[in-house]
């Protein structure tokens, strides 16, 4: 005669509870699905963009508007100076998955040298954004605010328009903007994570599983400048 009752028995099926039935840690499913969610944000502001973009007979030049590389030269080298970010960026991103390969291996010398070159790498990349911001307000373009009607002309290839050149002004500090609060939202989870591998918080644990959530973070940060790159100095 069977004394256990279905309820207290023990249930070994993949979707009855008790274990992920995707054998993936929980934080890392939430970290899943707050990118997800976070991706639907970038998104929607992207595409406002293009809509805007594209709804205009005519726009400021990318080729134009980001031709300098600050504190060098003035005109004559379009997109370099974004290169030089954008490479920065991505390195930072090399440098994450090689922490957390790191980390798979326990091997905690390694994981803190290279959370520091990921982390030098972000102010890195916060410090050339800085500098471009300060170069583009220079030249007069801000929130509500955009160089005069003769100034415009150097920025466009055809017809001036006031009304296109503030749009891309408005959504290019909001986007980068965004897109920098993230940056720095990184460096800071990142310096919090690097401090604790440096006390062997994750030692004692037996597992760097914090390193690798927070690799997905910076990675999708990462992918989110591809786009951003792609949308205002290419498109």
């Amino acid at each position: 005669m069977n004394t256990v009752s279905q309820l207290d028995q023990v249930k070994t099926g993949p979707w009855n509870g008790g274990r992920s039935p995707w054998s993936v840690e929980y934080g890392k499913i939430m970290m899943w699905f707050f990118l997800l969610s976070d991706a639907f944000t970038f998104s929607s502001l992207l595409i406002y963009y293009g809509a805007q973009r594209f709804s205009k007979t005519t726009w400021p030049a990318p080729d134009k508007v980001f031709q300098s590389i600050p504190g060098i030269a003035e005109h004559g080298a379009p997109l370099v100076f974004v290169g030089i970010m954008t490479f920065i960026l991505i390195m930072s991103s090399v440098t994450m998955v090689l922490a957390v390969e790191a980390g798979h291996r326990r091997s905690k010398k390694e994981v803190i040298g290279w959370m520091v070159a990921t982390v030098i790498g972000g102010f890195m990349f916060l410090g050339c954004q800085a500098i471009e911001w300060t170069h583009l307000h220079h030249d007069g373009f801000w929130w509500g605010h955009i160089p005069s009607s003769e100034e415009l002309k150097h920025f466009f290839n055809g017809p001036v328009s006031e009304i296109a050149a503030q749009q891309f002004a408005n959504l290019f500090f909001t986007i980068t903007g965004f897109h920098g609060f993230h940056v720095f939202s990184g460096v800071v989870i990142n310096i919090i994570i690097l401090i604790m591998t440096i006390n062997g918080t994750f030692e004692k644990r037996g597992h760097y599983l914090m390193v690798e959530k927070v690799g997905l973070y910076w990675h999708f940060v990462d992918l989110v400048w591809v786009f951003v790159f792609t949308f205002f100095y290419l498109v």
